[in-house]
């Protein structure tokens, strides 16, 4: 009979061995999971549905260009060369200025804003502006970076349909009706600004306007930062589908921010599109998480409306905290490796990554086809709804009211400005 130290010795060899082959299988398996994701992000790239790059440019460099190098920028979390390493193939980057810019100068900083990004979207090679859903498909055989420009707050149209449409003009594809402020005519998730308090009406009739035209122009709804309640009006509007650029499930963490089930599924019967935020705070209502709490939320949303209804919309530069292992634009291939270890299949990653925001573009282009006999709206808010001191009412002044000597000249100006206002309704055809 063999020993007792025998015995011992055998099962501690079988031990270790049983312990070797155990690490192996997992360091196999896992790195199998890391090349399989890899591997799927570069069949089907990323559309990342939010970005705050602009926000930052402004920030830190006073969106001076020409300071930066854009392949490897500091104190961010996204550069050229960490796009590429996330497999990210289009970033709608948001166009983004504060809520106290509202009743003041929101329209020129959105402009700064759309400067910025169009300047850095075609003095890179890397980046392409794509304003269309055949752009960005050709974009991606062209292997460069689309560039989708999005407006984050309805604020920055100043409550003006003409003024929207000059921001399509200028690629707008995309704008959220509000941010952490009401509008004159949309209500706000937040309660950081006591602004534009209304009873009972979430959405106005301007607001409802601004969808219309909004659909007439083929420029994706966002309600990422709407209240509930002006969600839930919009959907009922619109006639294209809409999207949640970048919010996350109220299920898993009950933040204002992120998106209850019961309206999850007035989303599905839109057709659109929630694009699950990786900001910490709405991933796990705390400053810290990590990537298993990530992928509670895309296991959740898939269970209650389906895989065919989600996208990512990471939020980088835009918020101040981010999962571990998710913290710039080159981890999402670890989100992806998450879900594929989750069991989700190839074909439903394949939707999240790029298929739903493309069918959602492409029908919201469809729908803008459909309404392409309507010219373009001449509502305007009544200016009691806007209460802006700082609008200029046209007309002719009062001669009485004005210093002697600058009567003839005003007199004369206003007559020129009288001019251009009639003559502008003929110029453009949007």
């Amino acid at each position: 009979m063999p020993s007792e130290k025998a015995v011992m010795s055998a099962s501690c060899r079988f031990w270790m061995q049983s312990l070797l082959v155990s690490s192996l299988c997992h360091l196999i398996t896992a790195y199998s999971q890391r090349d399989r994701a890899h591997d799927l992000m570069s069949r089907y790239p990323l559309i990342d549905g939010h970005n705050d790059l602009a926000l930052q440019l402004r920030i830190l460099h006073n969106n001076r260009l020409s300071q930066i190098d854009l392949h490897n920028v500091s104190k961010v979390a996204t550069d050229i060369s960490r796009l590429q390493a996330g497999h990210v193939q289009t970033q709608m980057f948001s166009v983004y200025v504060m809520c106290g810019a509202q009743q003041k100068d929101a329209v020129r900083l959105t402009l700064e804003q759309i400067d910025v990004v169009r300047r850095m979207c075609t003095e890179y090679p890397d980046f392409e502006v794509v304003t269309s859903a055949q752009e960005l498909r050709d974009s991606e055989m062209r292997h460069k970076i689309g560039c989708l420009i999005s407006i984050e707050g309805g604020h920055s149209i100043d409550s003006s349909l003409p003024a929207l449409r000059m921001f399509y003009q200028l690629g707008v594809r995309s704008m959220a009706l509000t941010h952490t402020c009401n509008t004159p005519w949309a209500e706000s998730s937040s309660n950081l600004y006591s602004v534009f308090q209304r009873q009972n009406d979430s959405l106005t009739e301007f607001g409802k306007a601004v969808v219309e035209e909004m659909n007439r122009l083929g420029m994706i709804v966002d309600l990422s930062h709407t209240s509930w309640d002006t969600a839930l009006a919009v959907l009922k509007h619109s006639r294209a589908p809409v999207i949640f650029s970048h919010s996350s499930s109220h299920a898993i963490c009950n933040h204002s921010r992120n998106v209850p089930d019961w309206l999850l599924h007035k989303l599905k019967s839109n057709k659109g599109l929630i694009m699950v935020n990786l900001h910490s705070k709405f991933i796990s209502c705390r400053d810290e998480a990590n990537i298993s709490r990530v992928a509670d939320h895309f296991d959740h949303i898939k269970q209650v409306i389906g895989a065919g209804s989600i996208g990512i919309g990471g939020d980088f530069e835009g918020a101040t905290s981010f999962p571990q292992g998710l913290e710039d634009v080159s981890k999402y291939p670890a989100l992806i490796q998450e879900l594929l270890e989750r069991n989700w299949t190839e074909s439903e990653l394949a939707d999240v990554l790029r298929r739903n925001f493309l069918r959602v573009f492409e029908e919201v282009e469809r729908v803008r086809d459909q309404l392409g006999f309507i010219r373009p709206s001449e509502v305007q808010i009544p200016s009691e709804e806007v209460q802006n001191a700082c609008r200029l009412v046209l007309g002719r002044p009062d001669p009485k009211e004005l210093p002697s000597e600058q009567s003839a000249s005003s007199r004369a100006d206003h007559r020129s400005a009288g001019l251009l206002i009639l003559l502008l309704p003929s110029l453009f055809w949007i």
